[in-house]
């Protein structure tokens, strides 16, 4: 009997590109296939076909062949081989995994392998936790130590984390025979659910321990010091290795991450590395100079130069009293925001002294060279 044209087969043109090749042959395969036609010798004939034709139109070498010496030629050059009436069923189906992406054909089609059994509790990692931490500006600097508390899963101690005190008493399941699912089967579908005798585990622990119930771990509350390092920053995130969950029937521990919060402070604020304050001087300090005394955030005395003519907003580093760097090695600096305090209240005789300063001085903006000292200052630089 002549064979159909590929194309026909699957009832697309010829130049259609792989992608409606194979839902077209998806299409039919659905529709023809045995256990949707049992007993229909021509619905598998059909199926076959659909299977052949895919073969070759699906392969990119064999196509270009096929399209180059035509249907007749092509089936001539391989006359060797096996038509599709004598073509494997089990060799047709293991195209469908390319055909239908991430079906489970062994739940459709009954063709799939056995799913692996549990001969027992399979140990898991145990949940990452998260707490947080918040610190004052000067403990991100200096560091400091904060108690952390909460509760957590730990190893149960009577069951020696295993959940049972006897191998024993650990059972394969007989209702799933260890696989932890059910199959049903739904017309043209097998559908697969978690077992309800085992809870999908695959197996029975016939006497869990009776302290935690068969988990092999428990809640428990847990206390202790956690040292912050020097220069730590906002939103910095500090992992504990093993402080998380327990693992369940033996395995190993989460982690703990701790979660930095650093409040704000109202002298000092950071920026990256350095650390960043405003010094508040009168404009005689700043147009002649002078040595100030300033207070670091920990609480140290720095002694600092305002240069003469000094313009608001200068910014004096003071070199490595930032804070330390978490990566790496050095420290920021310090940064002294140099501003002009202007007073909103004056005495009369404030009042006139600078009226008269401002006559002497004139109201023209210039490298006027001329100061005066009061002894509003202990020292001055010459």
């Amino acid at each position: 009997m002549t064979k159909r044209d590929y194309y026909s087969i699957l009832g697309v043109a010829k130049s259609a590109d792989v992608t409606e090749i194979k839902k077209a042959y998806r299409k039919l395969a659905m529709q023809y296939h045995p256990d949707r036609n049992p007993g229909n010798k021509e619905a598998e004939d059909k199926f076959k076909e659909a299977a052949e034709a895919y073969e070759v139109l699906s392969d990119s070498e064999k196509r270009a062949k096929y399209d180059q010496y035509g249907h007749a030629n092509y089936q001539n050059m391989n006359s060797g081989g096996a038509g599709h009436h004598d073509m494997n069923m089990d060799d047709i189906f293991k195209n469908f995994g390319d055909i239908f992406g991430g079906f489970d054909f062994g739940d459709i089609f009954g063709q799939g392998s056995q799913r692996k059994k549990k001969s027992g509790p399979i140990p898991q990692r145990g949940h990452d936790l998260s707490q947080d931490v918040t610190l004052s500006l000067k403990e991100s600097y200096l560091g400091a130590t904060k108690e952390i508390s909460y509760y957590h899963a730990f190893p149960c101690s009577d069951c020696n984390h295993q959940g049972y005190k006897n191998k024993a008493d650990v059972q394969t399941c007989t209702q799933c025979k260890g696989s932890g699912q059910v199959r049903y089967q739904q017309g043209f579908f097998a559908l697969s659910q978690a077992c309800s005798a085992c809870q999908g585990q695959g197996y029975i622990i016939k006497n869990p321990c009776s302290l935690c119930k068969g988990q092999s771990r428990r809640q428990e509350f847990e206390r202790f010091e956690l040292k912050i390092p020097k220069g730590v920053f906002n939103g910095a995130e500090l992992r504990i290795a093993g402080r998380g969950d327990a693992g369940i029937f033996g395995g190993p521990n989460g982690d703990l991450f701790i979660k930095v919060k650093i409040l704000s402070d109202q002298r000092f604020q950071r920026v990256d590395n350095d650390l960043v304050c405003t010094l508040m001087v009168t404009y005689p300090q700043l147009v002649l100079g002078s040595q100030v005394e300033i207070e670091h955030i920990d609480g140290s005395k720095i002694p600092l130069k305002i240069p003469k003519g000094c313009p608001a907003g200068e910014k004096i580093i003071v070199a490595g009293k930032g804070f330390d760097k978490i990566r790496g090695s050095g420290s920021g600096n310090l940064v002294v925001v140099v501003q002009c305090h202007i007073p909103k209240k004056l005495s009369t005789e404030e009042k006139e002294l600078l009226e008269k300063y401002s006559d002497a001085i004139g109201t023209n903006v210039s490298d006027n060279k001329d100061g005066f000292i009061t002894s509003l200052f202990k020292k001055f630089l010459g």
